[in-house]
């Protein structure tokens, strides 16, 4: 569509304040701020407007305005990306269109084991609307409780149980989309075999919001777990947390739903940063993993189960310890542990982050070597690794050495980046597994 240059930007504005409502629109510095600042704090844009449409009507109008107008539009849900993604750019000429008013729950159908949202739907809400239904939807990340789905599905979220379910596009049958040209694709079908045509959902999903605007999405459910088990194990080295996982996998099947690397260092940070959690272990190991099983079955059958693999993989000298959880608020215990390295590691000071996958059968190699290399080209670098290793993704950050000037360590963040992707690359894996591409 040819853009208008006679209507202007204060034509725009008027526009899209007649057509989603005076309330919808926010152009002043201090209604906008909480917008143009990403997650990390470390992207800041400078939109013309701020809109907060209240359905996919409403948003299909905007984006025929812009559209229009030759401008820009830089879609946001619940802005809790780290990669920039959903921040616009400093000149001025930006609308951001923020979906989180459109967060209506449109339908739940436990006989097909489904869940209709809409993009502004806070994922812990779908977590909870599909527990009243008794199911389960098995999304699971540190910031549930204000990410949202259209921001799951247009970065293609992982989080700690793509082990067992997979990501956004295994979790996703249908969307509903608003298109560039402001046309409304309605594929909210509820159909696990449709062999009509194209699978056009999957090229909206981890897009970003580049082809289109993602206004509702028809989720997969699945039975309600009814019982766990949580351990948290100390390990020498990633090589033998993966053949720990091997043994997992052939000895639980799909009952292993999360399988988490983290190291020492990682947890230095939680504890220093975080003085509620515990130490697991009274000896320090270079390696931990934490690991969870469920099942559907009220009798919990999976705590002897993984008691028996983990006493079998301690008595090999695999592991070098292991604990149990004892009870939901041990787990949770273990659980933050991990959930907490992220804003640990945020509070410590600046880090050049990475979110990178190679295959599971190269991690280990893919740490040692990379880790070598940084330590060459910046000595004393802290190496905060973690991640979910049954998927081969690693949380890959660089964390300033202990005394090193803020801007001296940041200028060094291109020769940094060099030598992860080009590692990453070398090994055949991806330079972003589940944060997006971002700015």
């Amino acid at each position: 569509m040819a853009a208008d240059p006679h209507i202007g930007r204060a034509g725009l504005l008027g526009a899209l304040r007649q057509a989603l409502g005076e309330s919808a629109l926010f152009t002043a510095d201090a209604d906008m701020a909480p917008y143009a600042l990403d997650h990390r704090r470390r992207y800041r844009g400078r939109p013309l407007a701020v809109i907060r449409p209240a359905d996919a009507a409403q948003v299909a109008a905007a984006v025929r305005l812009c559209a229009e107008t030759g401008t820009a539009i830089v879609p946001q849900s619940g802005n809790t990306g780290l990669s920039g993604g959903a921040t616009p750019d400093a000149g001025g000429g930006q609308v951001i269109l923020s979906l989180s008013r459109l967060n209506r729950i449109r339908a739940v159908d436990p006989v097909n084991n489904t869940l209709t949202a809409e993009a502004g739907c806070v994922l812990a809400s779908v977590q909870q609307a599909a527990e009243a239904a008794g199911r389960y939807f098995p999304l699971s990340l540190a910031s549930e409780g204000s990410c949202e789905i259209g921001g799951n599905l247009s970065t293609n979220a992982g989080g700690t149980a793509v082990l067992r379910y997979g990501n956004m596009r295994e979790l996703t049958l249908g969307l509903e989309v608003v298109l560039p040209s402001g046309d409304i694709w309605n594929g909210l079908r509820a159909l696990r075999k449709d062999n009509t045509g194209y699978d056009l959902k999957q090229l909206f999903i981890g897009a970003e919001g580049t082809l289109g605007i993602i206004t509702a999405a028809v989720l997969k459910l699945f039975p309600r777990p009814r019982s766990s088990a949580t351990a948290v194990v100390a390990l020498n080295s990633p090589r033998d947390a993966l053949q720990l996982l091997g043994i997992l996998q052939s000895a639980c099947g799909e009952r292993l739903t999360a399988f988490e690397l983290f190291s020492e260092a990682c947890l230095q940070l939680v504890l220093k940063h975080h003085p509620a959690c515990r130490r697991p272990f009274g000896q320090a190991a270079p390696q931990y993993v934490l690991v969870e099983l469920t099942d559907t079955q009220e009798q919990n059958v999976v705590v002897p189960l993984l008691e028996q693999v983990l006493g079998a993989a301690l008595e090999k000298d695999l592991i070098t310890d292991a604990a149990t959880a004892v009870s939901l608020a041990q787990a949770r215990g273990f659980w933050a542990l991990r959930e907490n390295i992220s804003e640990a590691q945020a509070a410590e000071g600046l880090n050049i982050k990475h979110d990178v996958s190679v295959p599971i059968s190269s991690i280990a190699d893919f740490i040692e070597t990379t880790e070598g290399k940084l330590n060459k080209l910046v000595p004393g670098v802290r190496l905060i690794v973690f991640g979910h290793l049954g998927d081969g993704n690693l949380h890959y950050n660089v964390q300033q050495p202990v005394g090193q000037d803020r801007q001296a360590f940041l200028s060094r963040e291109p020769e940094v980046n060099k030598v992860v992707y080009d590692q990453v690359t070398g090994f055949g894996g991806s330079i972003s597994a589940e944060h997006g591409l971002g700015s």
